[in-house]
């Protein structure tokens, strides 16, 4: 029997290991059948041309593996059943589909049926893309970040069986706490709840705080999918317009017809406008939660990036009745794929929150928090905001002065005091849908505030995320965007 075995002197595996390896091929591959007789150990060393210890060593570990089988006064077989084919599911003939009735949705789900699409992110093959909320990635320090996972990934390795608080890792929260200090937040660590980006944070509030039916306040236009979110959950929706000094307080002090259980705002960076709420603006607001006992969630959106002007301190700072529960996430500021955000809690929520965080997915990786942790404490974090906020700045001015260059009274430029994007109002009688068609053309892919608001509202506002485009990049592609409006 020629079973064209080879066998090399010179490989660092030892010849029995080979000779175990080439005759479970031979078996697996069908050379050697099941049930079929294989040479004895002695004819096998002698074709071979190797010792008859080497041969019965691959023999036996066949055997215990349950690939060979002896029968005693007979010799050595191929078992009739391979040990790989017990990990194979036995093929099942399809009888035809069965039909059933359809699946019985709970009231949750048909509201998430009827509500607008959820955005998804596309694939932007377009040479120039106007995205907003992406940082520029190549500036990312990703040494450094691979040095600080080597820390716990290369010898220590104690978090591959670390269960944490549901609050998160302890060390993280005292670096956000210490961090949030610089907005005027008032916390301690055990006030921050680590979520999964401010979608998780904004899902469990809305979940503890609000019943169907419940009414919240929100600016118009405003964050989606902040929107989404509370209409899945069966909310009424208030929306109250915004101007340059951010969310019209005196809407939401006017509006006596039912009362309101939760106020969203974004008050450092207003998405998408870019107005700050003023400090009496701020002021009025806290008043008006503490008389009716509604809760504000602060969504402090891009307060990280601000040009010129002084930050106005967070409301949660100036709240004086716990009426604040703020939110933030680091995807902005580093990358998006980290998903770490935080919530701030007043201390009388935060068991509670605490406990349905346990239930809905305990805690988020241990590791992606250690390296975080240390990114902040050791000044890595503020370094890199520093460093991106002079980034931004530089093409923050290109891209207005492009505009004004390009368009000069035709455009009319909204929150350019701060952020990673800017909201333009052009001055055209070319529709929303054209614009952006005739922009694509031209390998530009534009972003329409247009699904940001509930209200009717005008045409021609478009969302210009800079953050990702080169100096080169921005001055190129308003220059196109001027040749094909005019």
């Amino acid at each position: 029997m020629d079973l064209a075995i080879r066998l090399d002197n010179n490989s660092s595996l030892a010849l029995h290991q080979q000779l175990y390896q080439e005759l479970r091929y031979c078996i697996l591959s069908g050379r050697l059948s099941p049930g079929g007789r294989i040479p004895s150990t002695r004819s096998l060393a002698k074709s071979l041309g190797i010792s008859r210890t080497t041969v019965t060593q691959s023999y036996e570990q066949l055997l215990c593996e349950g690939y060979l089988e002896t029968v005693v006064g007979s010799g050595t077989f191929v078992c009739a059943q391979l040990p790989d084919d017990l990990l194979r599911s036995t093929p099942i003939e399809s009888a035809g589909k069965i039909t059933r009735p359809p699946v019985k949705l709970n009231q949750y789900a048909i509201t998430l049926s009827n509500t607008e699409d959820v955005p998804r992110i596309a694939e932007v093959n377009a040479p120039i893309s106007f995205r907003y909320g992406r940082p520029a990635f190549e500036e990312f320090p990703i040494k450094l970040w691979r040095r600080l996972l080597g820390r716990y990934c290369s010898s220590n390795l104690n978090w591959l069986d670390y269960s944490i608080d549901p609050l998160g890792y302890k060390k993280l929260r005292e670096a956000i706490a210490f961090y949030l200090s610089s907005r005027a937040v008032k916390c301690e660590a055990d006030q921050v709840l680590i979520t999964n980006g401010t979608q998780q944070a904004l899902n469990l509030i809305v979940r503890l705080l609000i019943a169907p039916g419940d009414i919240i306040a929100l600016e118009d236009p405003g964050y989606l999918s902040a929107r989404l979110i509370f209409q899945t959950q069966g909310a009424k929706l208030l929306p109250i317009a915004v101007d340059e000094s951010g969310l019209l307080v005196k809407e939401l002090t006017n509006y006596t017809n039912e009362p309101i259980r939760l106020v969203y705002v974004t008050p450092s960076h207003q998405f998408p406008t870019g107005a700050t709420l003023s400090l009496p603006r701020r002021l009025e607001l806290l008043a008006w939660a503490q008389q009716t006992g509604a809760m504000i969630i602060e969504d402090d959106y891009d307060s990280e990036y601000r040009y010129g002007d002084r930050p106005i301190p967070a409301l949660q700072g100036l709240d004086r009745s716990d009426s604040v529960l703020y939110i933030g996430t680091f995807s902005k500021v580093l990358f998006p794929g980290l998903r770490i955000g935080y919530l701030v809690l007043p201390k009388s929520l935060v068991a509670l929150f605490a406990r349905a965080k346990w239930l809905s997915d305990r805690h988020l990786p241990i590791l992606e928090q250690q390296v975080l942790a240390d990114f902040i404490a050791e000044g890595h974090l503020e370094r890199h905001i520093r460093k991106m906020r002079e980034l931004y700045d530089r093409r923050r001015q290109v891209l207005v002065k492009a505009l004004k260059i390009n368009f000069g009274e035709k455009a009319t430029i909204l929150g350019e005091k701060a952020g990673i994007h800017l909201m333009v109002q052009l001055h055209t009688h070319i529709s929303d849908e054209e614009i952006i068609k005739r922009a694509a053309k031209v390998g530009i892919t534009m972003m329409s505030a247009a699904p940001q608001y509930l209200k009717p509202h005008r045409t021609g506002e478009f969302i210009f995320g800079y953050s990702e485009l080169t100096q080169q990049q921005l001055v190129e592609a308003i220059r196109k965007l001027a040749e094909i409006i005019s």
